[in-house]
């Protein structure tokens, strides 16, 4: 099965299991047309995410009418509309994390030649970028543009979650069974490797997320009781290892803490 067949079936599952279906809908349409690469019929959004094409057509109705859905009436279909950019804007504008994170991910990504992110932790639902940070010449590339969503305990990213987070065991061995990996790892040596996490500051996925890819996590917090962010290291494993790997690792470690300090403005 696909990682968008998978992604749409979620979609479509939340809006079955909401407690307010109605703006379960709506969120779901959004999220449905910002992933698609073209704007799309009523049939075929009905269809994804298993709504009445009625309903369906309502909540489209009403979308169109706050100017966050566009309406193209010569080919009959629906895309997103600028108003959903104010949203993000507004969002943006009090996100102190992007404007603090930048120098950090910049620096990080040209001096050792990895992709960067900055990530805003949604709980065990899923992780959001909010910024990133290409090192130049670096030909390696990974689709993961601002606004791109991640499942929660993926990752390295998920290894500080599952270290840091304050999670019951029980919820976080149930998502765990639910990841998709290159690699799979037993859930034995993952909570080993949660552990890890938790001892040294930060966390490293060898090849397990993505086979031959490295990537490294440190934990950001916005306040002292609540893990909100971390900084994302992604690179071919080769090529991290030539640049210096336990350097990336304190250099990570180091941005993270930093990073910490000024959110909760513990910064001097």
């Amino acid at each position: 099965m696909s990682s968008k067949t998978t992604q749409d079936r979620k979609l479509a599952e939340s809006v079955k299991t909401s407690k307010a279906p109605a703006i379960a809908r709506a969120a779901a349409i959004l999220r449905l047309l910002g992933k698609s690469d073209s704007s799309l019929g009523l049939q075929t959004i009905a269809n994804t995410l298993n709504l009445v094409p009625s309903t369906c057509l309502h909540v489209l109705r009403a979308l169109v009418v706050e100017e966050l859905v566009s309406f193209d009436p010569d080919t009959k279909r629906y895309a997103l509309e600028a108003g959903v950019l104010t949203l993000a804007r507004h969002w943006l504008r009090r996100n102190q994390f992007t404007d603090l994170a930048q120098p950090f991910l910049e620096r990080i990504s040209q001096q050792f030649g990895v992709t960067m992110l900055g990530v805003h932790i949604v709980g065990l639902e899923h992780i959001v970028v909010v910024a990133t940070s290409q090192a130049n010449g670096n030909s390696f590339q990974i689709s993961a543009q601002v606004g791109s969503r991640f499942p929660a305990l993926i990752s390295a990213t998920g290894r500080c979650i599952a270290a840091f987070g304050n999670h019951s065991e029980e919820e976080i061995e149930t998502r765990f069974h639910t990841l998709r990996w290159d690699d799979a790892p037993a859930f034995d040596e993952w909570k080993s490797q949660v552990e890890q996490t938790r001892e040294q500051g930060f966390a490293i996925d060898s090849g397990n997320y993505i086979s031959g890819v490295t990537v490294l996590a440190a934990p950001v917090w916005k306040s002292r009781d609540k893990l909100s962010h971390a900084l994302v290291a992604i690179g071919i494993g080769s090529a991290i290892q030539r640049e210096g790997l336990p350097e990336l690792q304190s250099a990570m470690a180091a941005a993270g803490r930093a990073l910490s300090n000024q959110l909760s403005g513990d910064d001097v």
